[in-house]
């Protein structure tokens, strides 16, 4: 073996080595809610949230609409997607979706998120893995909610810069009790089912693990997203409740001119009438 051979041998052997056991992660939010009683994808390895071993990886299903796949291949992914459909409530067209990688850390005491980057885990364990599709099904439906929130401040601010430039409302109240219904909708998700500021069940039989959630926390700014979003629906809220109000004022003062107006024609025809009757 010439010298070319034996450096190129040795750039193989060394790659060998360097080379990290990676995992892909895939979060789907198929929809508003995913009916997981009496699923069988496989082993079951957790009940809250309904987690499965689907081959070499892991299926979780979460009930406000996400699955995280964890370590699947693509067909296998379609064949879980596809078993889900029939369970799916409010499905969506096309599906919220992120992705992330997992790798194992050089130095299994350092747990470790690069920013952008894969998240280094001392192992791949199941309780480890549950963390991750916690976290990321939260920001899957976090990445929902607010483009909800965001497509009802598109329709709410020209109406804001109407009223300030022209002094005038929108006439159409049925339109502003939408708004205050989708803000609701999005409120009760974030509050309700996907409850966002709570931690996973698999950190109170692994406390340990506190540490390597609340990294993954400030990796998705869950917090940070969830407290934006909350102030957002207020606004929202606010607002669409003042639009209300005016517009009930302005439906009240013309009842009521209404009313006078009637009053008065009633009087003049009574005067009319008495004046005729007296000639």
């Amino acid at each position: 073996m010439n010298a070319d051979q034996l450096a190129a041998s040795a750039a193989a052997t060394s790659a060998r080595a360097e080379a990290v056991p990676t995992l892909r992660i895939r979060a789907l939010m198929l929809g508003d809610r995913i009916n997981a009683s009496g699923l069988e994808l496989g082993a079951l390895v957790s009940s809250t949230p309904a987690a499965f071993r689907v081959h070499a990886g892991l299926a979780v299903i979460f009930r406000y609409g996400v699955v995280v796949l964890i370590g699947l291949l693509p067909s296998e992914e379609k064949v879980v997607i596809d078993s889900l459909k029939s369970r799916v409530i409010g499905e969506l067209s096309p599906h919220e979706e992120e992705t992330a990688q997992a790798q194992l850390c050089k130095d299994e005491n350092a747990e470790v998120i690069q920013p952008g980057g894969p998240i280094c885990l001392a192992k791949f364990t199941d309780d480890r893995l549950l963390l991750i599709a916690d976290a990321l099904a939260k920001s899957t439906s976090l990445a929902r909610d607010e483009r909800r929130v965001a497509a009802v401040f598109d329709v709410i601010e020209p109406l804001a810069h109407k009223l300030a430039e022209q002094g005038r409302t929108p006439s159409r109240r049925k339109g502003i009790l939408q708004l205050i219904g989708n803000a609701l909708l999005v409120q009760q998700r974030v509050a309700g089912r996907v409850a966002v500021a709570e931690k996973p069940d698999v950190l109170w039989e692994k406390p340990e693990l506190d540490r390597l959630y609340a990294r993954l926390e400030d990796e998705y700014e869950l917090k940070e997203r969830l407290d934006t979003l909350e102030r957002k629906l207020t606004a929202v809220s606010e607002t669409a409740n003042a639009l209300t109000d005016i517009i009930d004022t302005q439906r009240s003062l013309r009842l009521e001119i209404a009313v006078v107006v009637l009053i008065l024609i009633e009087v003049a025809m009574s005067v009319f009438q008495i004046s005729s009757g007296t000639h």
